[in-house]
């Protein structure tokens, strides 16, 4: 793994995504107020660049008529079609079995964000 010196600490606010050229590819990097997380700029439904989207939360699991709010600040909603990407795992909520986006190990290095590709 090699890494890449993608911003300084402090340059991405809380709840907010930058997005990087790192190596070629489109990365997002967020920052959710405690740890950096990265994640590829590409929505694997139709190619749209995912890290323009929404960052929000969703409903969970629930009884029937019953709608709980959870996962706040961890969702990242495709801004074409509304798809629905956990920030930390790249899993889809809509099928998680068949689409996942690429996430990419972060460390702070020297007040450094370091994305591992």
């Amino acid at each position: 793994m090699i890494k890449y010196d993608a911003a300084e600490v402090g340059e991405i606010e809380t709840g907010k995504c930058k997005i990087f050229n790192i190596n070629g590819r489109s990365i997002g990097v967020y920052y959710n107020g405690e740890n950096y997380f990265a994640i590829r700029n590409v929505c694997p439904h139709q190619q749209a660049e995912l890290c323009k989207g929404k960052i929000s939360g969703t409903t969970l699991a629930s009884k029937p008529h019953e709608y709980i709010y959870g996962k706040d600040g961890e969702i990242l909603i495709c801004p074409w079609h509304g798809w629905e990407f956990e920030i930390k795992t790249g899993q889809s909520l809509v099928d998680p079995d068949r689409y996942k986006v690429k996430v990419y190990d972060v460390s702070i290095e020297n007040n450094r964000i370091m994305v591992y590709m």
